[in-house]
């Protein structure tokens, strides 16, 4: 069944109202938790066979353009996406070599077979070693029989090097690449189907925080704030949370270690997310528990602007390096440079599967962007010893620019939503 954003959304129940948000989000009095919120994932429709199949389709396509064979991949991110098995890590040698032939071929320890095939799709062929046996020549021999015996076999990028030098020893005759043209290559590029998921986990985020900033007071600790949040994320059906840091904290882009209680004029950063079938948000909120200063105001408003001039830059065929300049330009033109000085980090990263993937919003990258990349926008101004200031929206790059995830966006530092 075709699913579109319209339809996905109305299955999420995304209705704002739903949730009673009143008033001013960042008063001084504590509002009541609320007993319950909707659950926002009922009915979302998964991700099915066909899903996978097209996924695979993709990757064999990809291996013929760049002469690939074969593609080794062991418990990962990269094995979920393409097969639906998720396996750990280990230092036994698991993983499916995806090939141009037909369905991935699974190496596997003779002992684990009854638990693997619990998870691997019918109709796949699992051939197993035993603890005494040499699972790279296992590999080798199914490259040897899709017909490529002297081939490339390319190794997923997490593959752990262990595999690598036991193929460079028992299969010195098989070209080793890596496979990142390939798994990147298609996760790259979402689909419509990811897209929604996306949508859904960003407002879902979105709407933890609303509820949780209506609940700030003074002397809070940032763990009692998190546990809001978190609290909010399950109610509405998803595993996910925020991590907060307040007043000089806030200067860290990725946390202090010291102990800080919310006081009166503090910077409040809640950087995080959930997940929706396995895609993610990223969402980060700056707000000021109280009057704020105007300095605050001034920082906030450059990387306001700074995130809007970096979105309107985004266009198909537009470096990815291009994209950072924009927001950093803005924020070097208002005196917070140059260069790293106050912006400490790249713009973006990719997101999907996992928070932080391919490819990057950041100086040097010359990738061109294409629909359906998903990205990251977060600039920051971080003044140590006072407060920092990020703001951070996900979008998708569509055929004439940029969309942001989950819509809500800031428009003022007391309108964290845009409300």
């Amino acid at each position: 069944m075709s699913l579109t954003r319209r339809k996905f959304l109305k299955v999420g129940g995304l209705s704002i109202t739903t949730f009673g948000f009143t008033g001013n989000l960042l008063s001084r009095t504590p509002k009541p938790v609320q007993a319950e919120l909707n659950n926002m994932v009922k009915g979302v429709e998964p991700l099915t066979p066909e899903d996978y199949e097209r996924r695979l389709d993709k990757a064999q396509q990809l291996m013929a353009q760049h002469k690939i064979d074969g593609l080794f991949l062991s418990g990962s991110t990269n094995l979920l996406y393409f097969t639906n098995v998720g396996w750990g890590r280990s230092e036994r040698t698991f993983g499916a070599v995806l090939n141009r032939k037909g369905k991935p071929i699974w190496v596997c320890p003779a002992f684990e077979k009854m638990r693997a095939e619990e998870r691997i799709p019918e109709g796949q062929e699992v051939r197993t070693w035993e603890e005494d046996e040499n699972p790279y020549k296992l590999i080798a021999g199914i490259v040897k029989d899709v017909g490529a015996g002297n081939g490339r076999l390319a190794l997923g990028p997490t593959v752990r090097s262990f595999v690598y030098y036991g193929l460079r020893k028992d299969a010195p005759h098989m070209e080793l690449v890596n496979g990142d043209v390939v798994t990147e290559g298609c996760r790259g590029i979402k689909t419509e189907k990811e897209l929604a998921y996306m949508d859904l986990a960003n407002k879902i985020t979105k709407l933890a925080y609303k509820e949780a900033f209506q609940h700030l007071q003074q002397g809070m600790s940032a763990g009692e704030l998190a546990g809001i949040i978190r609290k909010a994320h399950q109610q509405m059906g998803v595993s996910g949370g925020g991590w907060p840091q307040y007043g000089p904290n806030s200067a860290f882009p990725h946390g202090s270690t010291v102990v800080r209680d919310l006081q009166e004029g503090d910077a409040i950063i809640v950087d995080g997310g959930c997940g929706v079938e396995g895609f993610r948000s990223d969402v980060t909120r700056t707000v000021v528990f109280g009057k704020p200063s105007d300095k605050q105001k001034r920082v906030w408003e450059i990387v306001k602007k700074a995130q809007a001039e970096a979105l309107k830059a985004v266009r198909p065929g537009v470096p990815c390096k291009d994209i950072d300049r924009a927001a950093r330009k803005v924020i070097e033109d208002a005196g917070f440079g140059p260069g790293y000085k106050y912006f400490t980090h790249r713009l973006g990263h990719g997101i999907g599967l996992e928070g932080h993937e391919y490819p990057y919003l950041v100086k040097g990258n010359k990738l061109k962007l294409q629909p359906g990349m998903t990205f990251s926008d977060e600039p920051g101004i971080y003044i140590y010893g006072e407060f920092g200031v990020r703001l951070e929206d996900c979008f998708v790059v569509t055929e004439d620019g940029g969309r942001i995830l989950g819509g809500m966006e800031s428009t003022a530092i007391d309108k964290p939503f845009g409300d």
